[in-house]
């Protein structure tokens, strides 16, 4: 029996205890990817995907190769909307007391700052007014990243954050997470400001996304409408939705 089989075994038990056998069955995760995380850093990101039927419905016109502008941009931002609800359901609340219509009544109320929207552009506007309507307070920031062309990497041009973020939840959404390099860097930078709660809203992820991201930022969290079978040979994720920022925005 070769060495190290129980504890290999005993991590895999782990893993699919976390993402759920149906997964597993499915292949849309890969243990071997798991496996190779450092010991420290194995289970510590939160990954949720939402198995909703109305977002598995959503999400399934969004797949629609003809659907249009208007269609794909309103489904975006509706399961942006459920992604929140779910993402934000272990928000902590505190009792206060307010003047009801018959007098005095004690009731809940999201405690402390408000929580921050973190949209990275372009495409990741698309789906900031479905976070909204259940957090209209929020207050937005907002950053830019490109790739630079000769060394893949990606580079942040653009940011404007909002005061006090290290005392704030941050909601980082963009459609996609591909090979993860745009959402690694704009947590780079939020981190950078002092921001430590920071939850990621995706509407399809890709397995070499998830796992990049959990290399770089296991303490984060990272919920899903769906986890897809992985990229082509052009960084796309299958089956996907395609170029979800042309599609918000109506460009080619």
């Amino acid at each position: 029996m070769p060495s190290g089989f129980f504890a290999s075994k005993t991590l895999c038990l782990m893993y699919v205890k976390q993402v759920g056998y149906g997964a597993i069955r499915k292949k849309r995760y890969n243990p071997a990817i798991f496996l190779r995380l450092p010991p420290q850093r194995r289970k510590r990101m939160k990954i949720v995907e939402v198995k909703h039927p109305l977002v598995k419905h959503k999400l399934g016109l969004m797949r629609e190769h003809d659907i249009s502008t208007k269609r794909f941009r309103e489904l975006a931002s509706e399961v942006g909307s459920l992604l929140t609800y779910e993402a934000t359901s272990d928000l902590e609340t505190e009792k206060v007391t307010i003047e009801g219509w018959n007098g005095p009544v004690q009731v809940e109320q999201i405690k402390g700052k408000k929580i921050t929207v973190v949209p990275i552009l372009r495409a990741g506007l698309g789906m900031m007014e479905g976070v909204l309507e259940h957090v209209p307070s929020a207050r937005i920031s907002v950053v830019g990243v490109y790739r630079d062309e000769e060394t893949l990497e990606p580079v942040p041009y653009f940011q404007k954050l909002v005061s006090n973020i290290d005392e704030r939840m941050a909601l980082v959404v963009d459609p996609m997470l591909a090979t993860g390099g745009s959402m690694i860097a704009t947590i780079d930078l939020l981190k950078k400001a002092g921001c430590s709660s920071i939850k990621v809203l995706v509407l399809v992820a890709a397995p070499e996304g998830i796992a990049a991201l959990e290399k770089a930022h296991p303490d984060i969290e990272l919920y899903t409408a769906s986890i897809d079978q992985g990229l082509n040979e052009h960084g796309y994720i299958i089956p996907g939705l395609g170029d979800a920022g042309d599609k918000i925005f109506g460009t080619k």
